[in-house]
């Protein structure tokens, strides 16, 4: 039975869904009527409560999906789809020490947070006031956060730990604190980003290749739903397409003489002749500036 200061979802036989808070004296008001809180807090889940027009309402428990898809936003928030693969990837369970840049609106913080549970820790920098304390707001709104320590700084001068497991940036332009980067992370840890265009993705890429890093992979996620009709079963009209691109790698030790023994055909060795191109590049003009 949901208890007071729960949050339950509610579904009406037309298909509406409400995450609401369990809390005396405030009942649920709507076009099928009043819900009592006392009938709410008297059901278990997954049964139905009818409401002062003899109404029936199913009561839902929300899970991390439903939380993640209920905090208020002021940003764009990575979507659910994005967010279980970028958990999967960044090993994000107990015990480990999680550091994320751009909290934006508490959606990923949030799902960290329940991922790594009591013996894990989640760090999570914003840099704008108005997202920090939203961010804090939907972990208090969700009851999830314990493990989480929220910064308002700008990661463009480091960040606040050493020694995390594993780092993810959902910033605009994450390339420029790549740098910063080996003094956060434990050696071999992985990193995840999440940015929307090619364009930025070609400059994450250029950044990434300067080192240390290696295992890069780029790909998106798209969700498509099928009509749960066992007679007419087809794909929905619409679809959850492209969000954004996810890019991951490993803070690496890099070796010319590993790279060296790769096997290289015509393209690669073409591929390996412009990025040492671009890398000389980038020394000369760091060059001409110290002089």
């Amino acid at each position: 039975m949901p208890p007071l200061g729960s949050l339950v979802i509610v579904v009406t036989p037309k298909g509406k869904r409400r995450l609401i808070r369990v809390e005396e004296g405030r009942d649920w008001h709507s076009t099928n009527g009043v819900l009592s809180m006392r009938d709410v807090v008297a059901t278990d889940y997954g049964r139905e409560v009818r409401t002062s027009q003899d109404l029936p309402i199913r009561l839902y428990k929300p899970g991390l999906y439903d939380l993640v898809k209920g905090v208020k936003r002021q940003t764009q928030i990575i979507y659910p789809k994005d967010i279980a693969h970028i958990c999967l990837r960044l090993g994000a369970g107990p015990g480990r020490r999680i550091l994320e840049a751009g909290s934006g609106s508490g959606a990923l913080t949030l799902a960290l947070s329940w991922f790594c549970g009591p013996s894990g820790e989640v760090h999570s920098c914003e840099s704008r006031e108005e997202f920090h304390k939203l961010a804090r707001l939907n972990l208090s709104w969700a009851g999830i956060g314990d493990n989480v320590t929220l910064y308002l700084c700008d990661i463009a001068e480091g960040f606040p730990i050493q020694g995390a497991d594993a780092l993810f940036l959902d910033v605009r332009t994450p390339w420029e604190y790549l740098s910063h980067v080996p003094q956060a992370l434990r050696s071999g840890a992985q990193l995840g980003f999440l940015l929307p265009t090619v364009e930025q993705v070609s400059a994450l890429l250029r950044g990434i290749e300067r080192g240390p890093y290696d295992d890069v992979e780029v790909c998106e996620l798209l969700l498509r739903r099928w009509k749960p009709l066992a007679d007419r079963l087809r794909p929905d009209d619409r679809m959850i397409a492209h969000t954004g691109f996810l890019v991951f790698c490993r803070l690496q030790e890099c070796s010319e003489e590993f790279e060296s023994l790769k096997p290289a055909g015509t393209r690669e060795r073409k591929q390996e002749a412009a990025r040492q191109k671009r890398l000389a590049t980038v020394k000369a003009e760091r060059g001409s500036v110290s002089a």
